[in-house]
């Protein structure tokens, strides 16, 4: 291996280095934001995280449906609940309100903090 192969690849392995740094500091960023959207929008009078909020509605149970959605799929129960109520044919009352003129900046976050839960269970 020649020098000028492995000071190009310590350049590459310090750049993929701080791309991930960047990368993770933007999701907590967008996981914070998430954490306040669920706030404002008073998300745990239906669900619950870390115990608090409505016992019924965990979001980060291991046995949560949560764990078994993806990125798109949270979006959707987000801006299109009904459809999804009625895709998923979910029994539980009331009916999940329907977020669709949140910005999508806000709906944004609240995936990603939805998909932080996935990862901590």
């Amino acid at each position: 291996m020649r020098i000028g192969t492995v000071g190009g690849l310590c350049v590459v392995l310090v750049g993929l280095v701080f791309s991930t740094e960047t990368v993770s500091a933007q999701d907590k960023a967008l996981v914070d934001h998430g954490i306040k959207v669920y706030a404002a929008q008073k998300c745990s009078v239906c669900h619950s995280i870390a115990g608090k909020g409505k016992k019924t509605g965990p979001l980060d149970a291991p046995e949560s449906k949560l764990h078994k959605l993806s990125a798109d799929e949270i979006r959707q129960w987000l801006v299109n609940a009904p459809e999804m109520t009625k895709k998923s044919g979910s029994k539980r009352k009331p009916v999940m309100k329907n977020y669709a003129k949140l910005p999508k900046e806000d709906i944004d976050a609240l995936v990603t903090y939805m998909q932080s839960l996935q990862k901590k269970s």
